[in-house]
């Protein structure tokens, strides 16, 4: 029996040296990545400052959330409201697809990884829908900063089942390939 020839695959790039992402971002998604002030009490890590790229909308509504090991909430997606999300504890996926008519990224999916060692602001634009999933061991942890208050009578949220037509990413694989 001959034997078959295994040739190995390179890597493409995916990072700067820097270790930021190289893959093109949906139009209007901002991650600010907000590292933490540490000696030795502690750290101090700002949640917000008004002064970042792409955030100046002012805070008007703020909640936190708790998701568990395992557990996804989504897909959701407002008309009204961006969102903005600072991670503060454990390890969260983030799906993110733009279904805007009107955008240049239109069918672009971004998948992103935030954690509470490399903590940051994620804005994402109204018309986008998103997903997060904690793919670690503890709570995922995030802020959660609306552009505007949650309307109780009238909420901005419209929704789709996890596995879809529409959305080409399924949570069901926790590696994240």
């Amino acid at each position: 029996m001959a034997q078959q020839l295994i040739v190995p695959a390179k890597d493409d790039q995916s990072v700067t040296s820097e270790g930021l992402s190289i893959a093109p971002m949906i139009e209007g998604v901002v991650i600010q990545r907000v590292p933490p002030h540490e000696d030795e009490r502690g750290e101090v890590t700002e949640v917000w400052n008004c002064n970042w790229p792409g955030l100046d909308d002012p805070v008007v509504h703020c909640a936190m959330v708790v998701t568990r090991p395992g557990t996804t909430r989504g897909w959701g997606m407002h008309r009204k409201q961006d969102d903005r999300l600072f991670v503060s504890h454990g390890r969260l996926r983030f799906g993110l697809y733009d279904d805007r008519e009107d955008s240049p990224t239109r069918g672009l999916l971004n998948v992103l990884t935030i954690t509470d060692r490399h903590r940051a602001m994620l804005r994402i634009p109204r018309g986008v829908w998103h997903g997060v999933q904690n793919v670690g061991e503890v709570d995922g942890v995030f802020i959660y900063l609306p552009t505007r208050p949650y309307d109780y009578t009238d909420p901005d949220k419209y929704r789709l089942p996890l596995k879809n037509d529409l959305i080409p990413f399924d949570f069901g694989d926790s590696t994240g390939r």
